[in-house]
């Protein structure tokens, strides 16, 4: 018996076809390269292959980067302070910008088309496959100052980003933090709060030689 949802036909294009929220798969950890091996090959790159990453890849990422690795207490795989989890990822593909929420392990659509140039001042921003946006939320740090707040968010986002770094080594991406970034702007298409900040964002992809 149909639930009566509108779902998204797999090979049709357009914003259309594609729904609001999209569950990710089950993160791939199919490298079998150990933490000793990830830090060796941990670099930035800034040269991308125009493939898009691989559904398993992505929630590899993005797991990695905040995902929760404790499900009873509902921790992340990166620190924050008072486990605030104040710090948010948005995602930039050719296709929309989607907020990554971790409890659920989907994807929730913030705007349509390809704003992968918003996410940078640099060239290679808007060619990327995936722009990974870090953002604060400061209204979830109320009892903080204003230093304490940008301290703490600076540190949680550095905490994030590096998982992210280690996870782009062990599978084979490259990658890049960037923070020449236009941040009224960026939060402009973000549609974000004002107490929201963008922090820093990093581009990812498979490394430009790659063809398969």
């Amino acid at each position: 018996m149909s639930s009566g949802r509108p779902r998204a036909v797999p090979g049709t294009e357009g914003a259309a076809q594609r729904p609001e929220f999209l569950a990710l798969p089950a993160p791939r950890f199919d490298r079998g390269v150990s933490l000793a091996e990830a830090l060796e090959r941990r670099a930035s790159a800034r040269e991308f292959s125009d493939r898009a990453l691989d559904p398993g890849v992505l929630a590899g990422l993005l797991w990695s980067a905040c995902g929760v690795n404790r499900p009873s207490s509902g921790h992340r795989t990166a620190p924050s302070a008072r486990n605030w989890q104040e710090v948010d990822v948005y995602l930039a593909t050719a296709d929309d910008i989607r907020l990554y929420d971790p409890p659920r392990q989907v994807l929730k659509r913030v705007a349509e088309g390809d704003h992968r140039a918003a996410t940078g001042m640099q060239d290679f921003a808007a060619r990327a496959p995936a722009n990974l946006v870090y953002v604060a939320d400061f209204a979830r740090m109320p009892d903080a100052s204003t230093e304490s707040r940008n301290l703490y968010a600076a540190i949680d986002t550095g905490a994030m980003m590096e998982n992210a770094y280690l996870y782009c080594a062990a599978a084979g991406l490259a990658c890049v933090v960037r923070g020449l970034v236009d941040r009224e702007a960026l939060a402009r298409v973000l549609r974000l709060r004002p107490a929201q900040h963008v922090m820093v964002a990093q581009s990812v992809g498979y490394p430009a030689a790659a063809t398969a």
